[in-house]
């Protein structure tokens, strides 16, 4: 089908629910329609995925999702996709965001179009995207030093960013591109650049490797990792044996050690921020996102932050992001140990090997949690399987 009647038939479909509310996030669209047409899909998807999550089900049991938004959901992505497929090779191609294509495909799997549809246990929260767009035209970037080209292809966003992957005919390989968003102001771009300097001062196998700073486009180029850990956690789960979770959960520890040892603490420690590059004998792991770090004595922490990494400490809301500490740290880290050795990001019901662990390690009272990386980690290698 031609792109310009795949548009006009997919816009004249939804007549009837077309809306704006997310049309601001899609200015960079030159197709009219096609900018209304992603606005009254990532509200709906938006929509959907929060009344599935207040029909999510607790542990080992499943959850009924009515028929109608069921029926919806399947009618939004199957818009998606045909759109996609009818735009492939034309000037209005586009990406996917790729926790949304994640999650959309995980829907596909149990959504029914009769009778409601169960969701799956163990389905964790969706996460909505407010102010980050979920469809990304497909551009291209030079590598000036070659003079050459490659399509991006969207791996996602956040707030000051977009991250794109690519491939590098020189190298033959893939790479990653992190390019900071148009709009933001000089003190944003300012953290972004530093986000980059501080990554390029650290040297260990276990973070994330990144190369030169485009001025011009704020930009800059990283290695591109096979996965995060939620990624694999979700493909791997069923399959890892304890040893394997140890292992995991060393290398993790590892990388935390280094980067305490330079004074700096992470404050965005979350399953999407702990990446993986999958070799044929092992798995290794490499921490990204360096955008909150807090340096110790440092004017590159703002003491404005707010509260963000949804693995952290609630007591931050109250407490204020500026007073973030070690205890905040192992704080996040005692959460994603505990996911590396059961697969569950909700802590309830903690299986009876790792409860002391968790206890400890989430107390409220924080004189009783692990105190560094050192505390943490003999704790962890103490917990057998069940």
């Amino acid at each position: 089908m031609n792109a310009e009647n795949a548009i006009e038939s997919h816009h004249r479909k939804l007549s009837d629910i077309l809306n704006n509310e997310f049309e601001n996030l899609y200015e960079s669209i030159k197709s009219d329609k096609l900018r209304i047409l992603f606005s009254t899909l990532h509200s709906s998807v938006t929509s959907l995925f929060d009344s599935m999550n207040n029909r999510l089900p607790t542990d080992e049991d499943s959850a009924h999702f009515w028929a109608e938004p069921s029926r919806d959901l399947i009618s939004s992505i199957e818009t998606i996709e045909a759109l996609e497929r009818s735009l492939k090779n034309s000037e209005h191609a586009f990406s996917i965001e790729e926790y949304h294509r994640d999650k959309l495909t995980f829907c596909k799997s149990f959504l029914s179009k009769s009778g409601g549809s169960t969701i799956p246990a163990y389905t964790e929260k969706l996460e909505l995207y407010y102010t980050i767009p979920i469809f990304f035209p497909q551009s291209s970037v030079k590598i000036e030093n070659k003079n050459n080209t490659a399509d991006l292809k969207a791996l996602g966003s956040g707030s000051y960013a977009n991250v794109y992957k690519y491939f590098d005919s020189f190298y033959l390989k893939n790479f990653a591109l992190k390019r900071a968003k148009k709009d933001l102001n000089a003190k944003e771009i300012e953290r972004f650049r530093r986000e980059h300097e501080q990554m390029s001062m650290l040297s260990s196998p276990y973070i994330l490797e990144v190369y030169g700073f485009n001025e011009k486009n704020n930009e800059y180029v990283m290695e591109f990792m096979d996965s995060s850990l939620d990624k694999y956690m979700l493909k791997n789960n069923s399959t890892l044996s304890f040893q394997d979770r140890i292992k995991l959960g060393l290398q993790i520890l590892r990388a935390f050690s280094y980067i305490h040892s330079k004074s700096i603490l992470h404050r965005d420690i979350n399953p999407k921020n702990i990446l993986l590059k999958e070799y044929d004998d092992v798995a290794v792991v490499k921490i990204a996102d360096f955008g909150l770090v807090k340096i110790v004595d440092s004017e590159l922490t703002s003491p404005d932050s707010d509260f963000k990494g949804y693995y952290n400490d609630p007591s931050l809301v109250t407490e204020g992001f500026d007073s973030y500490s070690i205890l905040h740290e192992t704080y996040a880290l005692t959460r994603i140990l505990y996911y590396v050795l059961t697969g569950k990001s909700k802590t309830e019901k903690s299986p009876e090997n790792v409860r002391d662990f968790i206890n400890r390690g989430l107390s409220s009272d924080k004189a009783i949690r692990f105190k560094n990386i050192d505390e943490l980690g003999k704790a962890f290698q103490t917990i057998t399987p069940m």
